[in-house]
């Protein structure tokens, strides 16, 4: 389930969005959810998206997943148009809600994409006992998912997301239904997981704090019709170091920092001229 080094695909970003709009509805029921939005996500980056409710945020998410479709501009996954990629398997994506099946164990939810798309018995089974030890969920793999806690249970569906490898994770406010102890946990969890897999997330979030934690940009969105209004690097100097996503990272003056250049984007106050570096949408 590895992808090959001769992938026609090495090379190109992970997400490219360019102009892209999203129109809902006519006339008086016209609504602007998105526009002129530019974004690029490299590979293996993780970029955060934040902003108020009904920015687009899930929008642009679904856009790129798929799962809609712009009115106007360009999207491409890996050098891919979106639905090219869909269909061949480069992302997984994670919601909110698990939405695990409940009369499947655990085994067999994380089994369910690679079943469906043929993968045989022998495959199947490696890859999932691989999963779950990655997830940390080997003793769980005969329960049902009513038998978990929330926090196993966003783990498993996260398991499943990784199932066929992707190079891409699209996550839309998975943690955002957990208590905040659970929370960081899953945010320790997601950090070491990505640096396992060496995956590119697009990571939909209200909490400022999870977003400078996880992210290596944060982009900010402005209230409908979305746009981003600035892009905080938050591994830029200064900030968060590159290499220190621990958990006692949360303790940093360049932590702080970060969350106080988000913050003032998201509310339209001054920032420190430093923000100015970050304001760039590659």
């Amino acid at each position: 389930m590895t992808h090959a080094a001769s992938d026609p695909t090495a090379g190109h970003a992970a997400i490219q969005v360019r102009g892209a709009h999203r129109v809902f509805g006519k006339g008086r029921k016209r609504v602007d959810a998105l526009s002129a939005v530019d974004l690029t996500v490299a590979a293996g980056e993780f970029v955060s998206l934040i902003g108020p409710s009904g920015c687009g945020k899930s929008t642009l998410l679904r856009l790129v997943a798929d799962l809609d479709s712009p009115t106007s501009g360009e999207i491409s996954v890996f050098g891919k148009s979106a639905r090219q990629a869909r269909l061949d398997h480069d992302y997984g994506i994670a919601f909110q809600q698990s939405g695990l099946l409940p009369w499947r164990t655990v085994a067999g939810n994380v089994e369910l994409p690679l079943k469906l798309h043929g993968i045989n018995s022998d495959v199947r089974r490696e890859r999932v006992e691989e999963l779950l030890e990655l997830v940390g969920l080997t003793d769980f793999a005969k329960s049902h998912p009513d038998q978990l806690s929330g926090g196993m249970q966003q783990r498993v569906a996260i398991a499943r997301a990784l199932a066929e490898s992707p190079r891409l994770l699209l996550m839309d406010e998975p943690f955002g239904a957990l208590d905040e102890i659970t929370r960081e946990r899953m945010q320790n969890e997601l950090v070491r997981i990505c640096a396992e897999t060496g995956a590119a997330v697009l990571f939909v979030t209200h909490s400022i704090p999870e977003a400078v934690f996880l992210s290596d940009r944060v982009v900010v969105m402005s209230p409908r019709p979305g746009r981003i209004t600035g892009v905080v690097d938050v591994r830029a100097d200064g900030m968060v170091a590159a290499h220190d996503r621990s958990a006692g990272a949360r303790e940093e003056e360049g932590f702080f920092r970060a969350v106080g250049e988000v913050r003032s984007l998201l509310h339209g106050t001054p920032e420190p001229a430093s923000a100015a570096r970050g304001v760039d949408n590659r």
